[in-house]
């Protein structure tokens, strides 16, 4: 399968470019981005070539991979489902629900699949454990809390993004949770709480369709020394925490190409599909109306 990268931006060169070029099974054909000189550069360190034409690209390519920002992801998504190409798409999948639900009709109409990826759901040992929750069932209550110190730390590559500026945590590290919560507690019911915390952190209540209620805390300002995921359940099967795991972006993003390989080939959707990503859109969606009628 011949692959695109449309982005050329941090999360781009540390994770999507080595994952491409170093997959097997893939033909990393080229790079398109906002700033024809980065893609250049980009492109030169893979030995690949740059675009200047995103259109030209997709023309050129059986699938894109796609790191940009959620509005151009999904504008970007939209155009190259058109244009018959398989997307592996970032979280979040769009800013609104009605541009996700594009993404969605386009990748059906088109009949192209997709796979979206949440860093959590690709890694083996945490993907191992959400399957094996699922399959248990009974559970009560769940938390997460999902700390970052993108805008606290002082170094982080990402903390100038302007999306994540506006964005803040339950746009970014949001997603993160509710893959992991959604599978095994089933789907959000409805947000029935919101509160804001310090800084652009917030917390959500959501009431699941399995009968279990859950909680989530989001930050982007938590202090270093705080940063870190924790995902908990309590049920009839007792208390399990998410598994740690140091196991890097790379490795998980080549799953996660893995996937759309056989979604593409097999026409079986995968779990993290556009659909999915949708629906996870939704809920943060419904948290962000709440909170702006949360006092501050």
């Amino acid at each position: 399968m011949r692959i695109g990268l449309l982005g050329t931006g941090p999360w781009a060169r540390v994770a999507h470019a080595p994952a491409l070029g170093g997959h097997q099974d893939l033909d990393f054909a080229g790079v398109w981005g906002r700033r024809p000189d980065a893609a250049r550069e980009l492109a030169d360190l893979h030995g690949t070539r740059a675009y200047d034409d995103v259109d030209a690209l997709l023309a050129d390519v059986d699938a894109v991979a796609v790191a940009l920002p959620p509005a151009v992801q999904a504008e970007l998504a939209v155009r190259a489902a058109r244009a018959g190409c398989h997307l592996l798409l970032d979280k979040p999948l769009a800013p609104t629900v009605p541009q996700g639900q594009a993404v969605v009709d386009a990748a059906e109409a088109a009949g192209v699949a997709s796979v979206v990826f949440f860093t959590t759901r690709f890694q083996s040992g945490p993907e191992a454990w959400i399957g094996e929750q699922a399959r248990v069932g009974g559970w009560f209550t769940g938390r997460a809390h999902w700390l970052g110190a993108v805008f606290t730390a002082g170094d982080s590559p990402f903390a100038a993004s302007p999306w994540r500026r506006e964005k803040g945590a339950l746009w970014d590290v949001g997603p993160h949770a509710l893959s992991v919560l959604l599978p095994v507690l089933g789907e959000a019911r409805r947000v029935t709480a919101t509160a804001y915390g310090p800084g652009d952190t917030v917390h959500l209540v959501l009431d699941h369709l399995g009968g279990a209620s859950s909680s989530l805390t989001l930050s982007l300002t938590a202090p270093p020394a705080a940063a870190g995921a924790m995902v908990e359940l309590r049920g009839d099967a007792g208390v399990t925490c998410l598994p740690e795991t140091s196991e890097g972006a790379v490795p998980a993003l080549t799953r996660a190409l893995d996937a759309l390989l056989t979604a593409a080939r097999t026409g079986t959707a995968h779990s993290c599909d556009a659909a999915f990503a949708l629906r996870v859109t939704r809920v943060l969606a419904t948290a962000e109306t709440l909170l702006h009628g949360a006092p501050r």
